[in-house]
């Protein structure tokens, strides 16, 4: 039997004894190449122009839903591929240290090591158009499944036709069927475990989230439909994309706007042939980690049919979170659109990066409550669907108006240095917009201690964490629901990020932590909870 979510994630807790017996030297000379190189498959460049999402990062990370406006059927291009890949994972920034020149992605991933991948699944597209001369401004891209090489700015062709079909079919979703274009997201296991071991699958939902936290910014900043579809046969997915779930295994579905339903001809996985393109080497010796395939086997779902009754059996109201105390509660403050800081989303996203020292100064109240207010909002995904009914002309059903604002996480708070707000530590109630004080004093100490004793926590004005009870969630949703949670937390901290980016003053960083340490600090709101993530942020030193 593969190792369940609930096993998985006690096998791979951190705790002092742990961290202190368990360290290992890295070989440097084995380290994997951060890149998928395929030896010998044509490539597709990308558009030259880059459209940059203008609209203010505070306002493309919160909308938490694509319904509701009618430009989200507009049909993307290549300028819209070119322009969600690079602001996804490609470079977007390169800093000379030491003699070396260290290429940065735009989203945040676990020991800068790049083992997100993302890939294209698409039907014909447009090249474009020149805003200024009205002309086309890139040949077309035509249907087909691709691979996104961050290096290039390119796509490798893996296959040339129609093949949206598959993916429909695998997942069960008519967003999936509507969109013209999906992005599939992958983690490479070895790229990660060289340094991290069998911790990576907890990694590959961390790391893909942020990715995705960018991209749904990006395409809603730009006006199209998307939102992340987390059931779906992985089996053929892997197929499609010519990856071996033992080494590679796709993660989620992206579809990206609407009104182009694909045709039924096409979806059946037996329609297509198999593919194995030869890849460079990662490294000299690649090692494999059979518990992190024995975990993402456990949650695999068989078929389209399966993900969507995976969805369809979800309870009603949030599973795995604490209902709320009888602690003093304190509204947040955040600015209005008006007010908020303007900063785009692109500038954002190339000014991001993982704070590496804080000074000891207090953050303003108002920033706080406004990166929370704006980051904290839900994800949308399919699994939080209250019905996976849909209206006719496949549109999504109606959200309820006391949907959650998250579904599986709770977020607790130390905080340690905000102007106006008293230290000590809160749960955080996002419908609410408020905080509620659980005790009060400063947990400086505390805090780099939950996070592997990292001064970096101890010196951070904010450190959010977000749990969850991992036995109600896998009892609802099996172990695929170890999945979305893990998602949900990831994805929100990496609108954190974004959030926190968007402010001149600040920054911010996820940090690893001592698991059940955390949930015995938060007791006893916390009881019966595990950590998932861990963001942190203050005033850059």
């Amino acid at each position: 039997m593969p190792t369940g979510a609930i096993d998985y994630h006690e096998r791979t807790k951190h705790s002092p004894k742990s961290v202190r017996e368990g360290g290992h030297g890295l070989d440097f000379d084995n380290k994997p190449r951060p890149y998928k190189e395929y030896t010998d498959l044509p490539a597709r460049p990308l558009a030259e122009r880059i459209r940059p999402p203008r609209q203010p990062a505070l306002s493309a990370i919160a909308e938490s839903t694509p319904d509701g406006d009618s430009r989200r059927a507009r049909r993307p291009d290549l300028e819209t591929v070119t322009t969600l890949c690079y602001y996804t994972a490609g470079i977007t920034k390169e800093i000379d240290r030491r003699g070396r020149s260290l290429l940065f992605r735009a989203a945040a991933t676990t020991g800068a090591l790049y083992h997100v991948d993302l890939y294209v699944v698409c039907g014909d597209l447009e090249g474009g158009t020149d805003e200024r001369s009205g002309s086309s401004a890139a040949s077309d891209l035509a249907a087909g499944v691709y691979h996104f090489d961050p290096r290039t700015l390119s796509l490798d062709v893996l296959r040339e036709g129609g093949y949206r079909g598959v993916l429909a079919s695998a997942s069960g979703d008519a967003g999936v069927a509507d969109a013209p274009l999906s992005i599939v997201a992958t983690s490479t296991w070895w790229r990660n475990a060289w340094k991290y071991g069998d911790r990576t699958f907890r990694h590959a939902f961390w790391d893909s989230g942020t990715h995705l936290a960018n991209l749904l910014a990006v395409a809603h900043a730009l006006d199209y439909r998307a939102e992340v579809v987390t059931g779906f046969a992985d089996r053929p997915v892997a197929d499609l994309l010519g990856v071996e779930p033992e080494r590679e295994a796709p993660l989620e579905i992206v579809p990206i706007g609407a009104g182009d339903t694909v045709p039924e001809s096409g979806s059946d996985p037996a329609d297509f042939e198999s593919i194995d393109p030869e890849t460079e080497p990662l490294s000299p010796n690649e090692r494999q980690f059979p518990l992190i395939y024995e975990a993402w086997r456990a949650g695999t779902l068989e078929s389209g049919a399966a993900a969507d009754s995976w969805r369809a059996g979800r309870p009603s109201g949030t599973i795995g979170t604490r209902e709320p105390g009888d602690g003093e509660r304190i509204a947040l403050e955040p600015v209005d659109a008006e007010t908020a800081s303007s900063r785009p989303l692109h500038r954002t996203i190339r000014r991001r990066g993982s704070c590496r020292e804080y000074e000891r100064e207090s953050v303003s109240f108002r920033k706080l409550s406004t990166v929370l207010d704006r980051a904290v909002r839900g994800v949308p995904m399919d699994v939080r669907r209250e019905s996976a009914e849909t209206r006719a002309g496949g549109e999504r059903a109606e959200r309820s108006e006391d949907d959650p604002s998250l579904s599986f996480v709770d977020p607790y708070l130390i905080v340690n240095g905000v102007e106006g707000l008293e230290s000590g530590t809160y749960h955080y109630h996002p419908a609410a917009g408020d905080l509620e004080r659980l005790r009060t004093g400063e947990y400086r100490s505390e805090a780099g201690h939950l996070a592997l004793d990292q001064r970096l926590a101890a010196d951070a004005a904010v450190c959010v964490y977000f749990l969850t009870d991992l036995a109600e969630l896998v009892d609802a949703f099996g172990d695929r629901g170890y999945r979305a949670a893990q998602l949900e937390a990831s994805l929100t901290a990496g609108r954190l990020y974004l959030g926190t980016y968007a402010h001149r003053a600040l920054g911010g960083t996820g940090l690893t932590f001592y698991d059940d340490v955390v949930a015995d600090f938060f007791a006893p709101r916390a009881g019966g909870q595990t950590p998932l993530f861990l963001y942190t942020l203050g005033r850059p030193a």
